[in-house]
């Protein structure tokens, strides 16, 4: 069973983020720039908050509020779920399940080490279930 440490080592450590002070604007600009779907929260390196995509569409969008003037901080989910490299991924496919997210950011001794995201997740869960059935066809035609 392939752990979060996989996911991290194939894709990279590398993680954005933003301060809870800049505005959402700001933390849209550069989710496009960088072609992801949420930003971690940092503040003083501590995580505080995840932003996301979903976040700016129900909490900006919706509310009628304008994204250069509203901080992060008024949108940012505050209550994070995380993750371990350690932890396998069906661990990590039921909480994204059952927490409804689509990020997870990996505290290794409660040090920000990455992000994975439910796409992560499946990516890694099909590339497994391709190796079995490719072993599996190997023994049967003998």
């Amino acid at each position: 069973m392939k752990k979060v440490r996989d996911i991290l080592e194939a894709k990279g450590f590398t993680v954005w983020s933003i301060g809870p002070e800049a505005s959402v604007f700001d933390a849209l600009k550069l989710m496009a720039d960088k072609d992801v779907g949420a930003l971690v929260v940092l503040e003083e390196g501590r995580l505080v908050g995840i932003v996301s995509e979903r976040d700016y569409a129900r909490k900006v969008v919706l509310q009628g509020r304008a994204s250069p003037t509203t901080q992060v901080k008024a949108i940012m989910t505050v209550t994070v779920v995380c993750v371990e490299p350690e932890q396998n991924v069906n661990e990590c496919m039921t909480l994204v399940t059952e927490k409804r997210t689509r990020h997870l950011p990996v505290l290794e001794n409660g040090k920000l080490v990455g992000l994975i995201s439910i796409g992560d997740l499946v990516k890694s869960i099909i590339t497994e279930q391709q190796f079995i059935i490719e072993q599996l066809e190997r023994y049967i035609t003998g």
